[in-house]
């Protein structure tokens, strides 16, 4: 971009959402969710590729040990690990599936807690501090090819449909010429050697403009929550 670049890290959903409300960032990397919240403030820049598509799941997850779940309803009464109160795949998705299957989400576990990242629901799972979880496919299947001992010590029971996955946006205070620099060098970025090596750092494969369509879905599970 020829100019100094800050970047900014923060541990929850929230804070960055904040950040953005506050024209204290001009563009993030964000989940689908925290997206439809900020869409009076945001403009979508760009979409990874995973896998080749634009897409992710959520997972639920269990320990190796447990051969007897196989759905979200065989988790009733039991402790359940969610990754962020603004995490579509650790937190709405599972909800949502709970709701479709006749019960209500605030009463279904005997207790839930956050562990603020999606890998913390892995490692509450594995470790029994959790008899499940729910986990964005692609950071699961990332740890299963970065820290297999993790991931072998869980199992994935189930899988959602596809959602759009997690955005890059621009604050809609972003010039556009600014706004269509950044979103160049991100679309540029797997032709160039260093954006090939850093795609294989992230695990993704490049990015493509996208559309807010993507993310029709998960703003039909933020309806049927009074939500959006």
């Amino acid at each position: 971009l020829h100019r100094p670049v800050e970047f900014v890290q923060r541990d929850s959903y929230r804070e960055t959402m904040d950040l953005l409300r506050l024209e204290k960032l001009e563009f993030a990397w964000i989940c689908d969710y925290p997206y439809l919240h900020l869409k009076d403030t945001v403009r979508l820049l760009a979409v990874p590729l995973y896998q080749g598509r634009p897409h992710y799941r959520s997972y639920l997850i269990v320990r190796k040990s447990d051969t007897r779940t196989r759905s979200i309803a065989d988790l009733s009464d039991s402790v359940f690990a969610y990754a962020d109160p603004y995490s579509n795949t650790g937190y709405l998705a599972p909800r949502y599936e709970i709701r479709q299957s006749g019960h209500d989400p605030a009463g279904f576990f005997r207790k839930t807690f956050f562990t603020w990242s999606h890998r913390k629901v892995v490692e509450a799972v594995a470790s029994g501090l959790a008899q499940g979880g729910a986990v964005d496919s692609y950071i699961w299947d990332t740890l299963a090819f970065v820290e297999p001992t993790l991931t072998a010590r869980t199992r994935v029971v189930w899988r959602s449909p596809e959602y759009g996955f997690p955005p890059f946006v621009a604050h809609r205070s972003v010039v556009g010429a600014d706004f269509q620099l950044m979103q160049r060098h991100l679309l540029d970025t797997s032709r160039s050697e260093a954006g090939r090596r850093l795609l294989g750092l992230l695990h993704l494969d490049g990015f493509t403009i996208g559309s807010p369509t993507l993310y029709e879905g998960v703003a039909r599970m933020m309806r049927s929550f009074g939500e959006a």
